[in-house]
């Protein structure tokens, strides 16, 4: 399973082929290709190209102003932040959270798990999907979407809805809201709004069960494609409760290899350094995670839905569970680490989301009034939820004056970065070496990277070396001077 990013023997000697932006991913990166005379492929890397300095600009800010500054790293999963940092927090005011606070905090999280991955199905994949990797480019997007498929469109848009409007009600917006704070909540839930919410869950389970049958059916349609495209093995990692069942909100850290071996188990979220080890490269804002017991060379991993099915023991939700299991069967029970069945599993977490959200609609206590909690202070909180991207880790100091005094963010796509790294290596290498290259085969790159979810704004995170280039240009465009930071 050794992998490391191939060094281009005299790179400048080789043609260079960029992927600038990517698209249909929230965020902005770009792929690189180093390809020799013949047209073979010498060297891919994914950039990451913007960077955003969270983990420095919120040291000195009071603890509780925390949950609400960081979910402003991303649009599309505020929510995941808001509740890993409020799970920090939770750690730095000694709080045990009451029953309504947590269970107002688990609707919230998976109305975001609900709207996020029929974000990505509906409206970022499902073009490529339905209409062919090679297909023109002006039909791979959502209008078309609507004009071939327009009932399928409408229930993507729909169950997005649903999810959007689950975290208004527990969070006080759609996006960036406020909802959870240090020990618990500042809201439940009255009677109306979960009366709201009722009127369609069961209509969202239905819709989340037709995305699944659909993404099995894309799947099974062309099992050559779908099982070897940008194929590879890694380690899998996610969190899993105290029976082994999938938990997306809280839970310990387990590791399986690549045959599906468990690595650990119940590891502690807690000190989750002693089991994960960040690596900085030189050419990216992103970090590259690894195992420690395993190493950079063996230890990189996968993270997110396709992990998550495989690596719990079960999913609590009936429907969701024979829907896994009916997944597993699918490949004769072994590991799974083709890249497009993410897309499968995806759907899956979707109706385990709506399962649950519907069993806790159902719970007297969302309509409670005991919000909060706090007891013995602590210096360190450690907060570590399964975001719809995969495992997201926060880590905070908090000083005598309650001032944030260092700060460290682990998000599911800086976890998963070796994987994709791989996984567009395997797709150059199979569809673009030595041949001419066109739009539609850079697209089987894109392809690849899309079925990760990436978030590229979240993932924008170093420490240590970055890179840094500062040119200065004439009136002429000529290179006066230039400096770098960093470079290796």
């Amino acid at each position: 399973m050794t992998f490391a990013l191939e060094a281009a023997e005299h790179p400048e000697q080789l043609r260079r082929v960029a992927i600038d932006p990517l698209s249909r991913v929230e965020g902005h990166g770009k792929v690189t290709l180093l390809l020799d005379a013949d047209g073979h492929v010498q060297q891919v890397r994914l950039h990451i190209v913007e960077f955003r300095g969270f983990e420095k600009f919120i040291q000195c800010r009071p603890y509780w102003e925390v949950p609400v500054m960081v979910q402003r790293l991303c649009g599309i999963c505020p929510v995941s932040h808001h509740l890993a940092a409020a799970k920090a927090m939770d750690v730095i005011v000694g709080a045990k959270l009451t029953p309504t606070a947590e269970k107002i905090r688990r609707l919230m999280h998976h109305g975001q798990i609900l709207q996020s991955h029929a974000l990505h199905f509906f409206h970022l994949a499902s073009p490529d999907l339905l209409f062919g990797f090679d297909a023109e480019v002006g039909r791979r997007n959502i209008v078309a979407l609507v004009a071939e498929h327009p009932e399928l469109a409408k229930k993507g848009v729909l169950l997005r809805k649903y999810g959007q409007e689950v975290i208004r009600v527990t969070a006080g917006k759609r996006v960036h809201g406020t909802g959870a704070i240090p020990g618990g909540v500042n809201k439940s839930l009255t009677a109306e709004e979960r009366a709201y919410l009722q009127e369609d869950i069961y209509r969202v389970i239905a819709w989340s069960r037709e995305a699944v049958d659909l993404a099995r059916r894309l799947h099974e349609s062309n099992r050559a494609l779908y099982d070897r495209f940008g194929a590879f093995r890694s380690n899998l990692l996610s969190i899993v409760g105290p029976d082994g069942a999938m938990d997306l909100y809280d839970g310990a850290l387990r590791a399986r290899d690549a045959d599906g071996a468990i690595l650990f188990d119940r590891g502690d979220c807690a000190r989750y350094w002693e089991l994960i080890v960040e690596e900085v490269k030189p050419w990216s804002y992103m970090k590259f995670p690894f195992l420690r017991q395993l190493g950079p060379e063996e230890g990189w991993y996968k993270v997110g839905p396709l992990a998550r099915v495989q690596n719990c023991d079960r999913i609590h939700t009936p429907l969701a569970d024979a829907a896994r299991r009916e997944f597993l069967d699918a490949f004769g029970g072994g590991p799974v680490h083709a890249p497009l069945a993410y897309h499968w599993t995806r759907m899956i977490e979707m109706l385990a989301a709506a399962e649950t959200i519907k069993d806790l609609l159902h719970d007297d206590d969302l309509l409670g009034t005991d919000l909060v909690a706090q007891g013995e202070r602590a210096e360190r909180g450690v907060g570590v939820i399964e975001a719809p991207r995969g495992t997201l880790i926060h880590h905070y100091r908090v000083d005598e004056n309650d001032q944030v005094t260092r700060a460290n963010l682990i998000v599911s796509t800086t976890h998963n970065n070796q994987a994709m790294n791989e996984a567009i290596r395997q797709v150059a290498r199979t569809y673009l070496d030595g041949r001419t290259l066109t739009e539609a085969l850079l697209n089987h790159v894109e392809v690849a990277i899309r079925a990760f979810d990436p978030c590229l704004s979240c993932a924008t995170h170093a420490l240590g070396q970055m890179p840094l280039a500062v040119e200065l240009v004439d009136a002429d465009g000529a290179t006066v001077d230039r400096r770098v930071k960093g470079a290796c």
